[in-house]
């Protein structure tokens, strides 16, 4: 092995590693622990009812009400398809719809009431609480591709998990109401057979969680001790947190409200909303909020790291979506979006050099600095980014900001040029591009890609190295400064910004797109049990250490379901009438009045 093999081998190791131990403090579920550690305390069921609150709100904020503004139609109006259209559009709708029941069935066979299956060795993790995360995720899925019997008795088997305890004694907040509460509140809105089972066991979760509010501030707990709160234990909110996992809450709460007429749901967010709307312009970026804040002390102000990447990314996405969710009642989320788009394009989102100088657009990182307070870019792309061409047409739709929507297709052609760039034709976790300004500064120039190559972190003996060198021996694609986390996860985010795309413009060259991508990651991912996450998008599918043995509960619930809806008919989960959560679980919009 070469001298610059072996030395960028173990950066790109360490990096990996501390990048999991990372993430693994900060977004815990994002990569479950594989064991489960059994409550000692406290045995389930708990009646959370009955537990009166040490920190009980003096009035109850109510759903808004009046007349209802008037929200633009979202989705185009698709014409007839010719034959031959329709024919190939079946035919990749149903080749999705067998990659998933390849999925499943493998879960059903390996995992079934477990969190998530091993995909490689054929056995289960339970990262969420052993409450079958990926079977309740996958509810929707089952009912929107038609799969009754398989539907039928996924909700059986939900009427045996305990949504009142857990087998771990720290709950993740915010993955257990995206996946969990989501995924009930959805299969009970998307099904034809409204299941009584399904808002009984959603409300049931849902005054757990609400138990995760009672605290002096009323701001939930990001990793809560269920059991401290179960016993009658004060609480306080965290002293740190992600601003994401405070601010991605508000649909699941609202629409449980919306359904059982219960307000205490819809109040607990709505606190966090106005905590949002209150501190916005009190940021190091105002209009934009940090990955960072203190739910206890209120404070959104000390850190100077801004991204729509991880751990801000579904913050964002929210502020359009609740609005939609309440017909448009409460405009905080229309002003909350609007500072917040304003600031995105002037500091995060940037036209990345490439060699067809296509004119696209990726959503980056800013920092401010601690010695000038200047605020620079940095041009790091993330899979997880790219939901924000998504959520900006949605937007430029619901606000008339129609304009927009040229910046929404920017984004979303700068994701899937990502997928198009690697050997494997799949995007990766993580990298660093290079950032220019005009048409003059975005004409291609190897020499501007090797410089770039040189300064994007690699330690002092690969700086000395010919740009050439380390290119060849890292697999850079051209345009690819450098590649910090080679992974893929078996994300959503890019399909789901194409499909939200073509429901609104109707380009075929979008389905196209997410054809190819559909293609690579099930090249790629497939084996003899489900699909697997991928260690490295520039190596060979069948490179013997590519597959990582992991198949979190969003492959089903999300991604393959995007694939599937954008070669579906367009009324099936219309934008019009549905609001996606952050996991892809369609919520009814109720009737405007």
């Amino acid at each position: 092995m070469s001298p610059i093999i072996r030395r960028i081998a173990v950066l790109c190791i360490s990096t990996t590693l501390l990048y999991l131990a990372f993430r693994q403090l900060t977004l815990g579920a994002e990569f479950p622990l594989p064991t489960t550690t059994s409550s000692t305390r406290v045995k389930g069921p708990v009646r959370w009812k009955d537990i009166p609150p040490k920190y009980p709100v003096a009035s109850t904020i109510p759903l808004p009400t009046g007349t209802s503004s008037a929200i633009p139609r979202i989705q185009h109006e698709f014409g007839v398809e010719t034959q031959h259209n329709k024919a190939e559009r079946l035919h990749r709708q149903a080749v999705v719809k067998e990659a998933f029941l390849h999925s499943w069935n493998g879960y059903k066979k390996h995992a079934w009431l477990q969190d998530e299956v091993t995909p490689v060795t054929g056995g289960f993790t339970n990262g969420f609480g052993q409450r079958g995360a990926t079977l309740v995720d996958t509810l929707d899925t089952l009912a929107i591709m038609g799969l009754d019997e398989d539907f039928e008795a996924a909700v059986k088997a939900v009427k045996r998990i305990d949504f009142t305890t857990s087998a771990i004694p720290r709950l993740n907040v915010f993955e257990t109401t995206i996946r969990y509460l989501g995924g009930l509140l959805s299969a009970y809105d998307v099904s034809e057979a409204k299941h009584r089972v399904l808002l009984d066991k959603a409300t049931e979760l849902g005054d757990m969680l609400y138990a995760a509010f009672d605290t002096s501030n009323r701001m939930p707990i990001g990793r809560w001790n269920w059991e401290n709160a179960a016993l009658r234990m004060y609480q306080e909110a965290d002293g740190q947190g992600l601003s994401a996992e405070l601010g991605s809450l508000t649909l699941e709460f609202t629409r449980l409200t919306q359904l059982t007429g219960d307000a205490k749901y819809y109040d607990a967010v709505a606190r966090i909303s106005a905590l949002l709307s209150k501190h916005q312009d009190r940021t190091k970026i105002p209009g934009l909020f940090p990955v960072r804040i203190s739910p206890a002390r209120e404070d959104f102000s000390q850190d100077k790291t801004f991204t729509m990447g991880g751990m801000s990314d579904s913050l964002y996405e929210y502020l359009p979506k609740q609005h939609l969710l309440l017909n448009g009642l409460d405009p905080q989320y229309h002003n909350l979006y609007s500072n917040a788009i304003r600031e995105a394009k002037q500091h995060l989102f940037f036209r990345p050099l490439n060699p067809q100088n296509a004119d696209i657009l990726m959503s980056g990182s800013a920092h401010i600095s601690s010695a000038t307070g200047s605020t620079k870019l940095t041009p790091d792309g993330q899979h997880l980014a790219c939901f924000t061409g998504g959520m900006v047409g949605l937007a430029a739709k619901v606000f008339n900001r129609t304009v927009e929507l040229e910046t929404a297709r920017k984004l979303v052609d700068g994701c899937i040029w990502a997928y198009d760039s690697m050997p494997t034709g799949i995007m990766p976790e993580q990298f660093t591009l290079v950032p220019c300004y005009g048409e003059e500064d975005c004409t291609w120039r190897t020499e501007k890609w090797n410089e770039a190559v040189k300064s994007a972190g690699f330690d002092e003996y690969a700086r000395q190295l010919d740009a050439a060198d380390i290119i060849k021996e890292d697999g850079l694609p051209p345009g690819f400064a450098r590649i910090r986390d080679r992974r893929y996860l078996l994300r959503p985010e890019a399909i789901e910004s194409v499909f939200v795309l073509y429901r609104i413009t109707g380009d075929p060259s979008l389905a196209d797109a997410a054809w190819r991508m559909f293609e690579s990651i099930n090249n790629a991912t497939i084996t003899d049990i489900a699909h697997s996450a991928i260690a490295d998008v520039t190596l060979p599918v069948d490179h013997a250490s590519q597959k990582l043995d992991q198949c979190e509960s969003f492959w089903m619930a999300e991604t393959l379901k995007y694939f599937y809806l954008i070669f579906s008919e367009p009324e099936l989960m219309s934008l019009d009438e549905f609001v996606f959560n952050t996991e892809a679980h369609p919520l009814r919009r109720p009737l405007a009045t």
